[in-house]
């Protein structure tokens, strides 16, 4: 599970006492950028992007370097008021990522400002966030908006919350982003690597694997289905041929959804599954033979073992 903390490499560089190391929260409302500044930070896509808000429900770790320090960064499900088991689920995780971490970012869009979302995002901070923690304050999406209301939103949002520093980004673009990586890199705690220098997720391949497909079907499909499905990584065969086999599952609640989701004579799944292999290919720099099966699952929201499998806790959704 990606909720257990790593056991420590020992591993530095230019002798003991050099290294640093630590985890950086990114929290935020849904839709904030944050699984998009965390594949740019780490140069790599490790966590799935759509225009579809609650698309992250895990605590996904993706590993970057900056200088001697390894910055792991804990990308975590957007903070909005839960209505449902999972949503209380991703929302816990959130929080809980965030307390565990050396380092918090708070992401906020500058073209939304200071929503009621981000105004219950700080006024949570202050309890949930463990004193003498440092918060770092990053204005997403500059690029919409003109100098002056971005200075007016700083100064709002440094008057509602003591942030130790604030930087004005574009994720998308990369604006800012290696200055906040500096700073990043700076303050985290001296102590050896927790992973090796290669490495930039950590993540099952599973569950990378599923994402992939669940990213695919969020893109494809209308609104709200997205929301009641989920992909589940069924058998991994590594081949003698270099090659692997993945079969996956998709859960949906109802027999129209599994309708949706096969489409005209099988056409949606098999361009969603197209899609899927393609990435998986590219990411896993290997030849992939994938294979997805839609499964009708009325009750799986209400499932321990799917929230296992995507890396949250079942009990957290009470």
């Amino acid at each position: 599970m990606i909720d257990e903390m790593p056991a420590q490499t020992e591993r530095a560089v230019g002798g003991d006492g050099d290294t640093r190391a630590g985890f950086v929260a990114l929290i935020g409302e849904p839709n904030a950028g944050k699984s998009t500044l965390l594949n740019k930070m780490v140069g790599a896509k490790v966590s799935i992007v759509t225009h579809k808000v609650q698309t992250t429900r895990a605590r996904i770790r993706g590993v970057c370097m900056e200088g001697v320090a390894q910055i792991v960064f804990v990308d975590t499900p957007g903070l909005f008021q839960p209505r449902r088991r999972l949503d209380r689920a991703m929302v816990a995780a959130a929080w809980g990522g965030a307390a565990d971490a050396d380092i918090v970012v708070l992401m906020v869009e500058a073209h939304r400002g200071m929503t009621n979302g981000v105004t219950a995002i700080i006024d949570a901070m202050r309890d949930r966030i463990p004193r003498g923690q440092q918060v770092a304050l990053a204005i997403n999406k500059i690029d919409r908006v003109k100098a002056e209301v971005l200075l007016a939103l700083a100064s709002k949002l440094n008057e509602a919350f003591h942030f130790a520093e604030t930087f004005m980004i574009s994720a998308e673009r990369g604006h800012g982003v290696d200055k906040l990586k500096s700073w990043l890199g700076v303050q985290l705690p001296v102590g050896p690597w927790f992973y090796p220098e290669d490495q930039v997720a950590d993540l099952p391949m599973r569950m990378i694997a599923s994402e992939i497909t669940r990213e695919k079907l969020t893109l494809r499909l209308h609104e709200e289905l997205p929301y009641q499905l989920t992909v589940e990584t069924e058998n991994w065969e590594d081949r003698a041929d270099g090659s692997v086999r993945i079969d996956q599952l998709i859960y949906v609640m109802r027999d129209g959804h599994k309708g949706i989701v096969l489409g005209n004579k099988g056409e949606t799944v098999k361009a969603i599954g197209q899609a899927a292999r393609l990435e998986l290919v590219e990411f896993l720099d290997r030849p992939v033979h994938l294979f997805l099966q839609v499964k009708v699952r009325p009750n799986w929201l209400e499932e321990p073992e799917r929230y296992t499998e995507m890396g949250l806790d079942y009990k957290d959704g009470n």
